[in-house]
C-alpha cells in the first residue's frame, strides 16, 4: 500500500444521459432515460431526476417506463458518448502515463507515475483542478476519488458522486470500511452477498470477524484469500496503461421472437459483418469465431470453431457462424443471437481458398441475400427517425427526434448553446429532413460550431 493517496479514479455522472442533457436544452433538470427503447430493452443511464423514481441501469425498460412515464427515453449515441470519452481520456493522459480505462466514462490514473502528484495536498489540487477542466472541455461534471489503492479510489469515487472530490487519507481505510456492506468490497456480486448473509455476514467487519480460515471455507481458496485481504484494506494492483482486448463481439435482443429460419441466418451474417468492421476498426483479426443463441425459453447456447489461422474476412467470419448455426435448435423461436471473435491478433493469415472463393464478400448481407421476400426489402431502405438522434432540416437547422409513428417524425430544433427549441412534425419522408451528426457539447473557442 501507498503511503499517500496517488491513485485517482474518475466516474462520470450519468454519463450518457447526462450528455444527452447537455446536447438538448429543454432536456436539463428533467429525468431522461436512455437505452433500448423496444419491449426488451434495457436501461444504459438514467439521470439523477430519473433515479429519483427508483429507475436504474440494467432495468428492463418497461419497468422504468411504468416508474418514470413522463421521463424522456432516448437510443443511445455511441458514436457521440465515445467523441466525449477521448476528451476525458486525453486529459487524463496528460496527468500519467499510467490510465487505465475500465468503460467510455470510468479510469484509473496513477498520479504518482507521472509526477503529478506525491501527497495528500497535491493529488487534491490535481483532482480538483481535473474536475474543472473536464467541465470547461465538455461540459459535463464528473466524480473523483482518490486513494491508496484501486479499490479504496473506486469506493471513495462511488462516495464523491454526484460532481465531487473525496481523498481517502492512508491510515483511515479500516475504520472507514468496517460499517459498510459487503457488497462495496469488489468481486461481492448478488450471489456472494447473499452467501455471506446466510452465514450471519454482513459488514465488511464482520468478514475481519469471521477470519481468513472461515472465508475460504464459504467462498474457496482464491475467492475467500482475495475477499479477506480487501477487507483489510489491502489492495496491491497496480493501475495498467492497456487493457488488451480478449474478444470482440455483437449481439441484438428482438423484440419478437425470430421463427424464421432463413430470417435467423440473415441476422447471424448481419453481425458477423458488424463484428468485422469492429476488428477492423480496431486493428485486430481473430482464429475463434463464437456463436451465441438465446431461445424463447431464456436458455442460451454458446458454440465456437477454431479457424487455422486469424483472420478478418466477412466472408470467413459469416460461413464460421452460419456453420455453427446449423448444430443449434431453433425451434421455439429466438430472442437473442450474437457473433464474437476471439484468440485475438494484430495480423491476418489469409485465407486463400476463401478469398477465391468469395469474390463478393465485401458486400452488405442486404445486397447479395436474394432470398429476402420483396416486403422486407422495402423495410431496408425505408427512412428510419431513432428518437433522441440527430437531424437537420433545410428550413429549421439542427434538431433532434423526439418520436416517430404512423408516418410522421416529431423534431425539437435547438442546439447544446441554445434556449430550448420548438417542436415541429413532419412526413418521415420529408426530403427536407436529414440525418445529422451530434454537435459538440462546448463551442470550438475560435471557430463556429458546425451546423449552429
Amino acid at each position: 500500500m501507498r503511503k499517500a493517496p496517488t491513485i485517482l479514479h474518475l466516474d462520470m455522472d450519468a454519463f450518457y444521459a447526462s450528455a444527452e442533457q447537455a446536447s438538448k436544452p429543454s432536456l436539463r433538470g428533467k429525468a431522461v432515460v436512455v437505452g433500448g427503447l423496444g419491449p426488451r430493452g434495457v436501461v444504459a443511464t438514467a439521470s439523477y431526476e430519473a433515479r429519483v423514481f427508483g429507475v436504474h441501469s440494467a432495468m428492463p425498460m418497461a419497468q422504468a417506463r411504468r416508474l418514470a412515464p413522463n421521463a424522456a427515453y432516448l437510443v443511445p449515441r455511441f458514436g457521440f458518448y465515445k467523441a466525449i470519452s477521448e476528451q476525458v481520456m486525453g486529459l487524463l493522459r496528460e496527468l500519467s502515463p499510467l490510465v487505465e480505462p475500465l468503460s467510455l466514462d470510468e479510469a484509473f490514473v496513477d498520479l504518482e507515475a507521472g509526477g503529478a502528484a506525491w501527497d495528500e495536498a497535491s493529488a487534491r489540487l490535481v483532482g480538483a483542478r481535473l474536475r474543472a477542466d473536464i467541465r470547461a472541455v465538455t461540459g459535463l461534471t464528473g466524480s473523483v476519488g482518490l486513494a491508496a489503492s484501486k479499490m479504496l479510489a473506486k469506493i471513495a469515487s462511488e462516495q464523491a458522486k454526484p460532481d465531487g472530490l473525496v481523498v481517502i487519507e492512508p491510515g483511515t481505510e479500516r475504520a472507514m470500511l468496517g460499517p459498510m456492506s459487503v457488497r462495496t468490497l469488489p468481486g461481492v456480486g448478488p450471489a456472494t452477498g447473499d452467501h455471506l448473509r446466510r452465514a450471519g455476514i454482513h459488514t465488511v467487519d464482520e468478514i475481519v470477524e469471521a477470519g481468513e480460515d472461515e472465508l475460504v471455507r464459504l467462498l474457496g481458496k482464491a475467492h475467500g484469500h482475495g475477499l479477506y485481504a480487501m477487507a483489510l484494506a489491502r489492495d496491491e494492483r497496480a493501475v495498467v496503461a492497456e487493457r488488451e482486448a480478449k474478444s470482440v463481439s455483437v449481439e441484438d435482443t428482438y423484440d419478437v421472437d425470430i421463427h424464421d429460419r432463413v430470417r435467423v441466418g440473415l441476422e447471424v451474417q448481419r453481425l458477423a459483418d458488424r463484428c468485422v468492421r469492429r476488428l477492423r476498426e480496431a486493428g485486430l483479426s481473430g482464429r475463434t469465431i463464437v456463436l451465441k443463441v438465446r431461445r424463447y425459453d431464456f436458455s442460451t447456447l454458446t458454440r465456437s470453431e477454431t479457424l487455422r489461422g486469424p483472420t478478418d474476412d466477412p466472408a470467413v467470419v459469416r460461413e464460421a457462424a452460419l456453420r455453427l448455426l446449423e448444430g443449434v435448435d431453433s425451434t421455439g423461436g429466438v430472442r437473442l443471437l450474437g457473433v464474437g471473435v476471439s484468440g485475438l491478433a494484430d495480423f491476418t493469415q489469409e485465407d486463400l481458398f476463401a478469398q477465391a472463393a468469395g469474390q463478393g464478400a465485401e458486400l452488405p448481407v442486404e445486397e447479395v441475400a436474394d432470398e429476402v421476400p420483396v416486403e422486407e426489402r422495402d423495410v431496408v431502405v425505408e427512412r428510419r427517425w431513432v428518437a433522441g438522434h440527430d437531424v437537420r432540416h433545410a428550413e429549421y437547422g439542427h434538431g433532434w427526434v423526439q418520436g416517430s409513428g404512423l408516418g410522421r417524425v416529431t423534431v425539437r430544433f435547438e442546439t447544446p448553446d441554445s434556449e430550448p427549441g420548438r417542436v415541429r412534425t413532419f412526413l418521415v419522408d420529408d426530403p427536407a429532413l436529414e440525418t445529422a451528426e451530434p454537435l459538440p457539447l462546448v463551442a470550438v473557442v475560435g471557430g463556429r460550431r458546425g451546423g449552429s
